[in-house]
């Protein structure tokens, strides 16, 4: 006979899966969320394949392939990003500035459980919106298949669980709304240009592709670009350092979260 599981896990178990249901019910309601967790990612590949000159040419920077089959993995990381660090911090501090989270201090869920809750919800929703924008690379304007799916959702979890548990980590300092939009911003651009948004990371130049490896969004459009672009699985580079902001973040994120 297997030893029972102790009821004090079963209760966190219990108490997750709660909050999760609850989290999920809330974000579904969300017109914007839907809008930038699932249908953004699609829709910006659909603009910059239709709309944005050139991108449908091939380019010797890109070894002779078309921007738009090297931008994939950097829409993806777009997509990471805005969720994590536009959307997310806003829940968790207008929950904290409208009393949600006082309230919540008296029931059994703790910390953990919340932000976790939110973990789950907001990478499930992301991780929707990636897969419409991968089909709608590949269906719509041809860009070739992921040469290495397996390393591409290594990459993907890693990069999103890293940036997430940042992303709570800002929810985490914010006394309301307005400051959890404002220091997700000052966070949110410098990402972008290190992820690659203006200037892929195979055409930046080599120091600043140097510092772009070591940043959570940069090595997350790095790792799956190897996997996407070149069919290779992702450097141990780019997943120790996505592996190290996550362990980063949820110690932070843990310890310096308040109820108010």
């Amino acid at each position: 006979m297997s030893p029972a599981r102790p009821r004090g896990t079963d209760t966190r178990l219990a108490t997750l899966g709660r909050l999760t249901t609850v989290e999920l019910k809330i974000v579904v309601r969300d017109v914007v969320a839907i809008i930038f967790a699932l249908l953004f990612p699609a829709a910006l590949f659909i603009v910059l394949g239709a709309a944005q000159p050139g991108f449908r040419d091939p380019e010797e920077a890109f070894g002779g392939l078309r921007p738009l089959d090297v931008y994939g993995p950097v829409v993806i990381g777009l997509a990471i990003a805005t969720a994590a660090f536009s959307m997310l911090p806003g829940y968790l501090a207008q929950y904290r500035e409208n009393g949600v989270l006082r309230r919540l201090a008296t029931t059994p869920a703790s910390p953990s459980s919340l932000l976790g809750a939110q973990l789950i919800v907001h990478t499930g929703l992301t991780t929707g919106g990636s897969v419409l924008a991968l089909f709608s690379a590949t269906v719509i304007f041809d860009v070739r298949w992921p040469g290495n799916m397996p390393g591409l959702v290594v990459a993907f979890v890693l990069s999103a669980v890293a940036c997430f548990l940042l992303g709570l980590v800002v929810a985490a300092v914010a006394k309301n709304a307005r400051v959890a939009n404002a220091l997700g911003m000052v966070v949110y651009f410098p990402m972008l240009f290190f992820a690659g948004v203006w200037t892929p990371g195979d055409a930046m130049p080599d120091g600043l592709r140097a510092v772009a490896d070591f940043t959570p969004l940069g090595a997350a459009t790095e790792a799956m670009s190897d996997a996407w672009v070149h069919g290779d699985w992702p450097s141990a580079l780019h997943l120790l350092v996505l592996a190290g902001w996550a362990v980063v973040g949820s110690v932070a994120a843990a310890r310096l979260f308040r109820w108010e």
